[in-house]
Formats: structure tokens, C-alpha cells, sequence
């Protein structure tokens, strides 16, 4: 079900900037209820564009042609408005703080129907769609380790890489090179970061050659 609720919290995109970033997040609050008032609450100045229940409702809450807060301080690929160029997706889920889950199927499903259609309306690359642990690594989890990134990708949402020979040998230039913020962020936080996403079965914050060659698959969709 498709539910209208607004945010107050938004404003214009940058002129001439165009929507070409998919960010995910999960709520990381204790219910779907608490997240709604926190999202359409003035003083937060917090937002998305939608968020999506654990049953799969779909809650409509800012216009795709504006600016949603929901990156915060964030950088992908050397560009730090985050928010300017990204549509933002929270998924009810009580996160790593209030007791971290799964992501049920019928949440999922709804996804994949909301990201087909964002999709179609904005020339998102592949390589964009992206966790909000993604852009922020020193200071976000999210949606983390139990989401499932191969399922949307085999839904033609995203990328799960295959891994490839000739990989970078310095991880640090690989990974800024992907677009994540070494330099602001560092490489553990990264890395960390990179394994959430590519590869959730280990997280230490060591880029080992697994992940190498996990990275530098992707690295042939943006090279």
C-alpha cells in the first residue's frame, strides 16, 4: 500500500543537478511509528523520500524533485551534497542499536517495485545504488550486513560484483577510485564499509584479496 505522508523537512536541489544516486538506510529506531514522527518532525530536520514497513507499505514523505535530509555529512566519489543528487529509501528496521534483523520478503519485494520505478524516472547508474554506510562510513552501519544486496541486483537494482583478476594492489586507491572517502573517512572505516555492503560474510576492516577482487569487479563499471 502506497501511504501519503509528508515531510516538512526538504528544499530545492542545486539547479542543474541531476538525480543520479540511489542511497538506502534502515530507521535504526525502535518502531516504524517512532521513525514516521522523527521523519515528519520540523525540529529533526531529518527526512526521505520514502520509507518503506516491514509489512511493505510504502510511505510517501518528500517529492523526488526535492531535496530530502537524509544523507547528512556524507561524500561519494569526491562530491559531498549527498543529498542534492540522491534519492533516499529508510526501511523500518531497528538497526545494530535496538536489536538488528533481517529485511522480511515482503519489505523487500516492495523495494525492488519502488527502485524499478525511481529507475525509470532518473538515469541512475548501477554502481550508485548505494548504503548510506557507503557514503558515510566513519559514522554509519546502514542498512548493513543482513541486507541483501544480491537479491536486488538480480532484480536489475544495483550490483552484486564478480570478482576479478588484476585488482588494485593498494587498497586505499581502489577504494577511493570506487568513490569512497578515504581521506575523510579512513581505510578501516572504508573497508568496513565496503564489507558490509560486498561482502557481509567477514567484517574487519582488513581488505584482503577476496575483497579485492570483489572490488575491483565493480571498479569495470565505472572504468
Amino acid at each position: 500500500m502506497n501511504i501519503e505522508r509528508p515531510s516538512p523537512n526538504h528544499d530545492a536541489r542545486p539547479p542543474g543537478r541531476a538525480i543520479d544516486m540511489l542511497l538506502l538506510h534502515y530507521t535504526g529506531m525502535v518502531s516504524a511509528e517512532a521513525a514516521l514522527l522523527r521523519l515528519c518532525e520540523a525540529t529533526a530536520k531529518v527526512s526521505a523520500h520514502y520509507m518503506i514497513g516491514e509489512g511493505g507499505d510504502v510511505f510517501a514523505m518528500v517529492a523526488e524533485d526535492r531535496r530530502a535530509w537524509h544523507a547528512g555529512v556524507s561524500c561519494w566519489a569526491g562530491q559531498d551534497d549527498i543529498n542534492g543528487c540522491s534519492i533516499g529509501i529508510e526501511l523500518v528496521n531497528p538497526g545494530h542499536e535496538f536489536g538488528y534483523r533481517t529485511f522480511p520478503q515482503t519489505q523487500m519485494d516492495a523495494l525492488l517495485a519502488l527502485c524499478r520505478d525511481i529507475l525509470r524516472r532518473h538515469p541512475i547508474p548501477a554502481h550508485r545504488v548505494l548504503g548510506h554506510a557507503d557514503v558515510a562510513p566513519a559514522r554509519k552501519q546502514d542498512p548493513g550486513e543482513l541486507f541483501d544486496w544480491p537479491a536486488l541486483a538480480a532484480g536489475a537494482v544495483g550490483l552484486w560484483p564478480e570478482e576479478a583478476q588484476g585488482s588494485d594492489p593498494s587498497a586505499a586507491n581502489a577504494l577511493a577510485s570506487f568513490g569512497y572517502d578515504i581521506a575523510g573517512a579512513g581505510l578501516a572505516a572504508c573497508a568496513t564499509a565496503f564489507q558490509r555492503h560486498w561482502r557481509p560474510g567477514k567484517i574487519d576492516g582488513v581488505m584482503d584479496d577476496e575483497c579485492l577482487a570483489r572490488l575491483a569487479g565493480l571498479l569495470a563499471w565505472v572504468t
